[in-house]
């Protein structure tokens, strides 16, 4: 059993996968090729927003928006510390100050009742996750965000596609950031990322920084990076997307099963995810809370189940971060989360009989 099946996917897509590198090989632009902004007028038509900027990865993706925004020395961002390293990390890489709140004990993302207290004249910029494939509290964040004039950046490297109140993840907030790393929801085949905006400046400011600055050839009125999307990531994208609405559906019908299976487990201080009312989630990951998460995952390995505890060490916690003066204690939900969380199987190829057997090993 993979804990992420990606070999059944790309099974399934091997003729478009053949047709997609056939038809870039003929035309033979690997650069900034049609397949990119055919890519990005898709993707920001699904979304429902005016600009789609395609990237080298999600981590550059949120590097850019905060270069776009001018983030630099003596600011601060406010994110949360249950994360991936990159969100905060991208922050720092521009001398900036990562400013963590907890987060909510239901929903796992950041607390908005957190944030007025984290606000300062120096805060330029609110970056929440939409971690496991849930977005945050979105429209808490933007109300509180709009009364200081700052910028709200939507980590949504593992949200898209899901939805807040009826709108898509990415078209929440002034900027919206996603990943086509291969295991998230929208998978590609290697680095990718995207960013969303209705606001034609931002948008602009995205396309120019992707090219190293670049406004005209060999004109560069800033600074920059090389952060395209290849030709060829675009095209097996545009292959993926097909599939992408089908596997949203597939991934909320296995989380809906796995909800439905693990609702009595006796394990003590066993949480399954709470998917809060109006919003859905694209269960980028399937996770569960239990105290003794060491003891669970020996007996899923001993049944032959992966399973992986994300962010186990919260970022806070981290030795990269010690400059920021956070300890042991200062963002308790964070720290209650870490210790127990635990993801299980989880794609939309998950067959019915490997998720009985995770369940089974679960309650065995």
């Amino acid at each position: 059993m993979d804990f992420i099946d990606l070999k059944t996917r790309t099974a399934g897509m091997r003729e478009d996968i053949d047709a997609c590198i056939s038809s870039v090989f003929e035309h033979g632009r690997y650069i900034l090729g049609p397949e990119v902004s055919e890519l990005e007028n898709t993707l920001a038509e699904y979304v429902g927003v005016r600009h789609c900027v395609g990237v080298s990865s999600g981590t550059d993706s949120l590097l850019i928006a905060l270069m776009t925004l001018g983030i630099g020395p003596g600011d601060e961002v406010i994110t949360v510390p249950y994360t991936w390293i990159s969100t905060a990390e991208v922050i720092a890489l521009l001398g900036a100050k990562p400013v963590f709140v907890d987060i909510d004990p239901v929903t796992w993302n950041m607390d908005p009742e957190k944030l007025d207290e984290a606000i300062i004249d120096r805060t330029k910029a609110i970056m929440p996750v939409g971690i496991y494939g849930q977005t945050a509290d979105m429209d808490a964040i933007n109300s509180i965000a709009a009364k200081h004039s700052i910028p709200v950046i939507e980590d949504a490297a593992q949200s898209f596609g899901a939805t807040y109140r009826g709108r898509k993840s990415c078209a929440l907030s002034t900027i919206g950031s996603t990943s086509f790393f291969p295991s998230k929801p929208l998978g590609g085949f290697g680095d990718g990322g995207a960013l969303f905006t209705d606001d034609d400046d931002l948008a602009e400011s995205f396309r120019q920084i992707r090219v190293h600055g670049q406004s005209g050839k060999h004109h560069h009125p800033v600074l920059g990076l090389n952060g395209r999307l290849d030709t060829l990531q675009a095209a097996l994208l545009l292959a993926a997307f097909k599939r992408f609405p089908e596997e949203v559906e597939r991934r909320q019908q296995i989380g809906a099963r796995y909800n439905e299976q693990l609702a009595d487990c006796e394990i003590p201080g066993f949480q399954l995810p709470n998917v809060v009312e109006g919003r859905t989630s694209v269960y980028a990951q399937y996770t569960i809370l239990c105290e003794d998460r060491v003891s669970l995952q020996e007996k899923l390995k001993k049944a032959g189940v992966p399973s992986v505890a994300y962010y186990a060490k919260p970022l806070h916690l981290q030795p990269v971060f010690e400059n920021l003066g956070y300890h042991l204690g200062d963002f308790p939900v964070t720290e209650s989360v870490a210790e127990r969380c635990l993801s299980l199987p989880m794609s939309a190829y998950l067959s019915a009989d490997d998720q009985q057997a995770v369940v089974a090993a679960i309650r065995g």
